[in-house]
């Protein structure tokens, strides 16, 4: 099992994310690959929602395919081509967790492998084994 981890309980409450977490007992570990906003046909999303809730998409069927659910999510890193994406990026991360709160690392960078992507997620989830 995981348990989160808060120095200031008050103040991290407030928190979309977790400032750590701690694992317990005999654990099964899944890392998520990169995902960004390609669908199953290799068709990249237009714009930056677009390739969001894809890439958000294809990070939920990952734990899907490991029988894990995004509560299992431990960690996660985003990655945004655009600062000004910021405020769209919360709200989108808010619907997919759905008050789940996995430790969390956001980075804007110059870009990303491809040119046509915007955003780019990976994460870290553990469940009972």
């Amino acid at each position: 099992m995981h348990q989160p981890v808060s120095p200031n309980p008050t103040a991290d409450a407030k928190l979309p994310y977790s400032q750590g977490m701690v694992a317990r007992g005999e654990m099964r570990t899944l890392y998520i690959a990169g995902q960004v906003g390609t669908d199953a046909n290799g068709v990249v999303a237009p714009d930056f929602e677009a390739q969001t809730r894809q890439a958000w998409t294809n990070l939920l069927a990952v734990l899907d395919a490991a029988n894990m659910k995004v509560t299992d999510l431990i960690k996660i890193t985003a990655f945004l081509t655009d600062p000004a994406d910021y405020a769209a990026y919360g709200s989108l991360r808010t619907q997919f967790l759905a008050g789940a709160k996995p430790t969390s690392t956001l980075l804007v960078v110059k870009a990303l492998a491809r040119p046509e992507w915007k955003f780019e997620i990976e994460g870290v989830a553990m469940t009972a084994a």
